[in-house]
């Protein structure tokens, strides 16, 4: 494990969080330094068909040995999540023998109250941060994961296998990682992200997405003269979400159910915004959410004449079941990977979205595998070490079997 653990901790070392204010591709400078390193990597190791191109994808092959095999794809993401990722100091806890880990030099802890999923890891090896910014295992653990995997391929002279296709993409955290991906160029039957939580998770659900704005519009008056003329667009804001359902929200939902979630506010008198990310597993449920909030818009703006209440949505991705749901031998291929290393499968739906998503509505059926990782996108994340080998020898299981796979 030891080239796994090195590999992983200097992709860690290149500041990568992708930007949403940024119209370029790669959104942010540092993603596109990670993707070079990665490119000569590739390259030393002899793969074909290494190309990164300007839009910041890079693509790589290792060819197969097995006439008539399919070929298939592993798919991973460059940048991180919307939280402190510069400078990144990760912490190496061996042989873990339980209780509360101190990060750094600071009083930050990461404490088996709140992470009682620690005990599960008695004797492991855990990397995690100092506390002061996230680890980035979302998704670089997914990153070093698969190229290990490769790397153990190309050594195995017994090794079968069709065509491995490999993609690394940018900007997944800020919703834009299949954009751009060059199809054209990625000639897999079907493909895996790499980009999950702790071992064993197996995801070919996720919810249907949108995101919606909410405008209110109202009128300033000098507060001294204000009777029966002062429209304040702030509280009309506050009596709308007020009115919203508390019990369909994220922090009082879990598994299938979906919610909304006020992610940002802002506001004038003359005029505020709220900004709901609208989420559901079911597309009749994806639809009366949307029907709800638009409900919620008209009735207020009835109730308040005087102001102007704007509502503006747009979808974001689908769910990805009914895209996978014809080629369901991918799901039972990963399983079976799984198995064949001790393994247990977790099988449950991503209460969010991945690059795989928009990918199997582009063509290319696309579930998503585990990389270990806990806590991702803040200073808790962690992830043990036997995890992420586990997943290289699940990847490496995979390409095994798909390449005795026949239609």
């Amino acid at each position: 494990m030891d080239q796994l653990l090195s590999r992983f901790l200097h992709y860690l070392s290149f500041h990568t969080r992708s930007n949403a204010n940024s119209p370029l591709c790669p959104s942010s400078p540092g993603q596109r330094q990670f993707a070079l390193a990665l490119q000569r990597e590739l390259q030393a190791m002899g793969l074909s068909q290494v190309i990164l191109d300007e839009n910041g994808y890079l693509t790589a092959c290792l060819p197969g040995n097995q006439p008539g095999a399919p070929a298939i794809g592993l798919i991973a993401h460059m940048d991180t999540a919307d939280f402190e990722a510069e400078r990144v100091n990760p912490q190496l806890i061996e042989n873990y023998q339980g209780g509360d880990i101190c990060l750094g030099k600071g009083d930050e802890v990461l404490s088996t109250r709140e992470h009682p999923c620690l005990k599960r890891y008695l004797g492991q090896d855990l990397i995690t941060t100092d506390g002061t910014t996230l680890l980035g295992a979302d998704d670089k653990a997914g990153i070093a994961e698969i190229i290990t995997a490769v790397a153990r391929l190309r050594t195995d002279p017994v090794s079968r296998r069709g065509d491995l296709w490999l993609g690394f993409t940018p900007d997944e955290e800020i919703g834009r990682g299949a954009d751009l991906f060059p199809l054209a160029r990625f000639p897999a039957r079907w493909a895996y992200t790499v980009d999950g939580g702790e071992v064993g998770e197996l995801e070919y659900e996720n919810f249907n997405a949108a995101s919606a704005t909410v405008r209110f519009t109202g009128n300033n008056v000098h507060p001294g003269t204000a009777k029966d003329q002062l429209i304040n667009s702030q509280t009309l804001a506050a009596r709308f979400h007020a009115a919203m359902p508390p019990e369909q929200t994220p922090e009082a939902t879990d598994g299938y159910q979906g919610f909304f979630h006020l992610a940002q506010m802002s506001g004038t008198v003359e005029q505020s915004e709220l900004h709901y990310l609208i989420r559901d597993f079911d597309d009749e449920g994806f639809a009366a959410r949307k029907a709800l909030l638009a409900e919620r818009v008209a009735a207020l703006q009835i109730a308040a004449p005087g102001a102007r209440i704007d509502l503006a949505m747009r979808d974001s991705y689908r769910n990805m079941k009914q895209q996978i749901a014809p080629h369901m031998h991918i799901v039972e291929l990963a399983r079976a990977a799984m198995q064949a290393v001790e393994v247990t499968p977790k099988i449950k739906p991503i209460r969010g979205g991945t690059d795989g998503a928009r990918l199997s509505f582009m063509g290319l059926p696309c579930p998503n595998l585990f990389t270990g990782g806990h806590n991702f996108h803040g200073k808790h994340e962690f992830i043990p070490l036997q995890s992420m080998e586990k997943a290289v020898q699940t990847l490496v299981a995979l390409v095994h079997l798909s390449a005795k796979y026949q239609d």
